[in-house]
């Protein structure tokens, strides 16, 4: 299965060019202020883009999913999507997990601290192929320009035992890409830089 990622469109998400593929994900800022209409834009491109699955988390700029009821959310979800909100769903034997929290970051939308953060990191499950959460774990493609770290230690701690064989994120534009560590994949799909240019490519990977 192709998988095309992507991130941090931040409803810039008309025009973008995209490649051919099975899969997307959307790893979250999906607008600019989280407001309905943003929302409602960036979901009638989505549902319309030409991939058999596609699958998205909200971000710290997506205030319409943190201050919404989920019945309210759902109202706007199309058929043709896929919203993980800390839960999971099973494709063609591939496990994928989704959640938008991240640390406090400049009090935006779903920022979480200490237990309660950790409470969110608790229900990712143990056979998780696929993570996708809006910010990094710590110390691994989450450095901002002024060189501070501000990736999630405890994670960090969960990916270290869960062990998914990729974790797609965003929330930090300039930490942009692609490494791998201890047999996880981790990818930074930022499609904005630091300066919202629209400037980095999706990254593709394959997944049988």
């Amino acid at each position: 299965m192709k998988i095309i990622t992507i991130s941090d469109t931040h409803s810039q998400h008309l025009g973008l060019k995209l490649p051919e593929g099975d899969m997307i994900i959307h790893a979250g800022d999906v607008s600019g202020s989280g407001s309905a209409v943003a929302v409602k834009s960036f979901l009638n491109w989505f549902s319309n883009l030409d991939y058999k699955y596609k699958i998205f988390i909200s971000g710290n700029h997506d205030w319409f999913f943190e201050k919404n009821k989920e019945s309210e959310i759902e109202k706007y979800i199309p058929e043709n999507v896929i919203y993980l909100n800390d839960s999971g769903i099973i494709i063609e034997n591939i496990n994928i997990w989704g959640s938008p929290v991240q640390p406090w970051f400049l009090n935006w939308a779903f920022n979480r601290m200490g237990k309660e953060i950790i409470h969110h990191w608790n229900k990712i499950p143990e056979n998780t192929d696929i993570l996708i959460t809006h910010g990094p774990p710590y110390n691994i493609l989450d450095k901002t320009t002024q060189g501070t770290l501000t990736g999630c230690p405890y994670l960090l701690e969960k990916i270290n035992e869960t062990k998914p064989k990729y974790h797609i994120f965003g929330h930090i534009h300039e930490a942009y890409g692609i490494i791998e560590k201890n047999n996880t994949t981790f990818i930074n799909a930022s499609v904005l830089d630091v300066q919202y240019r629209r400037v980095n490519d999706p990254i593709i990977f394959e997944m049988s």
